[in-house]
């Protein structure tokens, strides 16, 4: 029997379709478009045509961030973190870990030993170590996230811990006259920076990197160097979430 999963993130969403251990469907979806075109709200819950998107109406099981303000409908629901673990389970086949999770609005680290979670710390209150941080700062530098992500060297040091202030003092460094892979590399280092408190006290050998910040191969590669442990990159880190929910049924 196919499971479907719906991460409901706050910038995407991810969906997954799972035949057993096989993915056998998936779609990445603009939150915004996705709940103005895809869905029904009525009395707090969202009908989702599941059908119409290509996926079974079989079993459904809902996680992510906008599962606080919208329920999906016959969906079973359980807690984003919980989700990302079992996903990050599946995908790697390792049993102890830290997972570095950066969404689009939060990051999440988790430790887990023996297939169990054991600590998690997140940040969530300011989108300065998220991956809305990354798109409005590549955004200042007039480069894709694609561009942004293969600097990691000579950074320029940004110090703003504000998401805000730090597009202010990325300009400033404009004005100073630095090249651009300097301050795409500063960038991608003060990202690692407000990361590397969570990283440092929930500290494993081995590092999984989730969500849409892992494309950013310049962060792992700093990562791997600031920390000394193994980088693990998912095949599908956009969709872990969504994956853990078809890996717990």
């Amino acid at each position: 029997m196919s499971v479907t999963g719906i991460d409901l993130g706050s910038r995407t969403i991810k969906i997954i379709e799972m035949d057993g251990q096989q993915i056998v469907h998936h779609g990445l979806y603009d939150t915004v478009s996705f709940y103005r075109n895809c869905g029904i709200i009525a009395g707090g819950e969202m009908t989702v045509d599941l059908a119409g998107l290509g996926f079974k109406q079989g079993r459904v099981i809902a996680t992510g961030y906008g599962k606080i303000n919208v329920k999906i409908a016959g969906a079973q629901q359980i807690p984003e973190i919980q989700a990302h673990v079992f996903g990050a389970l599946w995908q790697s086949g390792l049993k102890d870990f830290t997972l570095l999770d950066i969404g689009g609005q939060d990051t999440k680290v988790v430790q887990v030993r023996e297939g169990q979670m054991v600590d998690f710390m997140t940040n969530d209150r300011c989108a300065a170590s998220s991956g809305r941080y990354l798109e409005n700062m590549a955004s200042v530098l007039g480069i894709s996230l694609e561009e942004l992500s293969s600097f990691s060297e000579e950074a320029v040091e940004l110090n703003a811990t504000c998401a805000i202030f730090g597009e202010t003092e990325l300009i400033a460094r404009i004005v100073e006259g630095h090249p651009v892979s300097h301050l795409a590399a500063g960038v991608n280092y003060s990202l690692y920076r407000r990361v590397s408190i969570m990283l440092k006290r929930l500290q494993s050998k081995s590092i999984i990197l989730a969500g849409g910040g892992a494309l950013n191969s310049a962060l792992a590669r700093i990562i791997a160097r600031e920390t000394g442990s193994e980088i693990y990159q998912l095949s599908q880190p956009q969709f872990n979430g969504a994956i853990g929910c078809c890996a717990r049924a």
